[in-house]
């Protein structure tokens, strides 16, 4: 069966609903869902207020639906005296990709970006933007350790993004800005990869990762043009073979 047969097919599928080793399937809709990446790091003592702001969303109805949160730990405050175990130095890469292409002045923890544009609305307790363009659907299937993926009816070059998100991690700093503290953090990729396609399809697999003190995983895949950070749609969803 044609792979976009076979997404169209298993549209009405809930992720939640699925049995045990069944495929995780994904779809966006047609609807813009917005990216939400918040740049921390362990070492930074203004953090913890935006890390607890993006917690509570686990639970939240709108969670995979009208948004995908993305918590890439940055290593660039690691001099300061803690060394962030999930802090990779192409986290501040794209932090800094994304930021020249939104022409912010600079990068800084904890720095939000919706859909690659700077953003501070967390701090005022605003639910995140929603998206408002119709990108049209990304449909991503799960199963055996691949990934399919298919995105825009047209053949034209588009750039995949997968990372794997941990959950539930309890961190006990001992040095540095937050020491003798205690960080609950959600939302961490663990892994983020990009892969090329011509035309809007892929069949890759699913990035291996070291999984560290998460309790719980997830999934988060985006579309963006190659060469450009912003993205342009995404999904997300439980990874529930590891649930």
């Amino acid at each position: 069966m044609p792979f976009v047969a076979r997404i169209t097919g298993l549209l009405m599928l809930l992720v939640a609903g699925q049995a045990p080793g069944a495929p995780l399937v994904m779809n966006s809709g047609e609807q813009a869902v917005t990216l939400l990446e918040l740049y921390t790091s362990q070492g930074c003592s203004s953090c913890p207020p935006a890390e607890r702001w993006l917690n509570d969303f686990v639970a939240d109805e709108s969670l995979w639906r009208t948004f995908v949160p993305v918590a890439f730990h940055v290593d660039y405050w690691d001099y300061i005296g803690w060394k962030d175990p999930y802090g990779q130095p192409a986290n501040g890469e794209r932090q800094r990709a994304l930021a020249r292409a939104a022409n912010a002045r600079t990068v800084y923890t904890p720095g939000f970006f919706a859909n690659g544009r700077e953003w501070r609305g967390w701090a005022l307790g605003m639910a995140p933007p929603a998206g408002r363009t119709q990108p049209g659907n990304l449909a991503v299937r799960v199963a055996d350790g691949e990934l399919e993926a298919h995105f825009a009816a047209d053949a034209e070059p588009w750039l995949l993004n997968v990372a794997v998100l941990g959950f539930g991690i309890d961190t006990p700093v001992t040095r540095g800005e937050n020491r003798n503290r205690i960080l609950r953090q959600e939302f961490v990729s663990l892994v983020h990869v990009a892969h090329p396609s011509a035309n809007g399809q892929w069949r890759v697999p699913l990035p291996a990762y070291d999984k560290g003190e998460s309790s719980r995983r997830g999934l988060a895949v985006w579309v963006s043009r190659p060469g450009q950070p912003t993205p342009v749609q995404a999904t997300g969803g439980w990874l529930d073979s590891e649930r």
